[in-house]
């Protein structure tokens, strides 16, 4: 699947003028050169490919590169934030937490924007509701588990670099370009007093499976939410160039918020 996902990717990269585009600028725009994205054009296709075997087949194989930062924040016992950008495999991060930490500190819940089609909506509804696994729609009523299950001191995930809808986000910089960045990350730390951990799934070659990172934020975030909401862009920022050939540079991140 990823043979073929990646085979997908560069098509689109030469059949797609809009997309190519907005792939190098973006990239450009983090201060990089080729030979750092280069390897992202396949593996854009690779994230679209892996995604049936994710979410109707068993957990693909993973390792824990270093759990350290997602067990010392479980400790705490204020609950997880666990912000995942759009790099490398996203989905493997919430089954994997389900797997290692739901036994012992109850289950994981996720924010997803569902689908415009019924159909698919569904199969992602079901995909993403298993064992140890919680979904919750992007609406208030989604947002209310979310915080319900951070003061409980269990785990909450979301994408921080989600453009989030018209009034439900600021502009901030992002590569030192302003994006309308989501303040729910920030606003749930703030409030709940959760411990924020960030985590990504590297993509291993030969389809082996994942490699799962993890790493505290390092530093407490500012009690100004606008201040805050810069913060946790920098440490998007900071985790992607560790790794800038797994990040979906394609993904439309300065475009401008939709009504809703």
């Amino acid at each position: 699947m990823h043979a073929l996902g990646w085979l997908g990717g560069w098509l689109a990269w030469c059949f797609s003028r809009t997309y190519r585009s907005r792939f190098i600028d973006n990239a450009r725009q983090a201060g990089l050169v080729g030979r750092h994205w280069f390897g992202a054009v396949g593996q854009a296709g690779c994230m679209s490919a892996e995604l049936p075997r994710l979410w109707l087949g068993r957990t693909p194989p993973f390792v824990w590169a270093d759990d350290r930062a997602a067990v010392q924040a479980y400790s705490a016992g204020k609950g997880v934030l666990f912000l995942t950008p759009h790099m490398g495999c996203f989905e493997i991060t919430a089954q994997a937490l389900a797997i290692r930490f739901a036994p012992e500190h109850g289950a994981l819940t996720v924010l997803y924007r569902p689908a415009r089609d019924a159909g698919l909506n569904e199969v992602m509804r079901v995909a993403r509701n298993r064992l140890g696994l919680e979904a919750v729609p992007t609406n208030l009523a989604g947002v209310r588990q979310m915080i319900k299950a951070l003061r409980a001191g269990r785990a909450v995930g979301l994408l921080p670099d989600q453009v989030p809808p018209e009034g439900m986000g600021q502009w901030a910089p992002f590569f030192g370009k302003p994006a309308y960045t989501m303040t729910l990350a920030a606003r749930l730390a703030l409030q709940t007093g959760a411990q924020v951990v960030l985590i990504w799934g590297e993509r291993l070659p030969w389809g082996r499976g994942y490699r799962l990172h993890t790493q505290a934020l390092g530093y407490g975030l500012s009690a100004d939410l606008e201040t805050a909401v810069v913060q946790v862009n920098q440490a998007i920022e900071a985790m992607i160039l560790q790794c800038p050939s797994q990040y979906i540079w394609g993904y439309a991140r300065y475009k401008q918020p939709r009504a809703g």
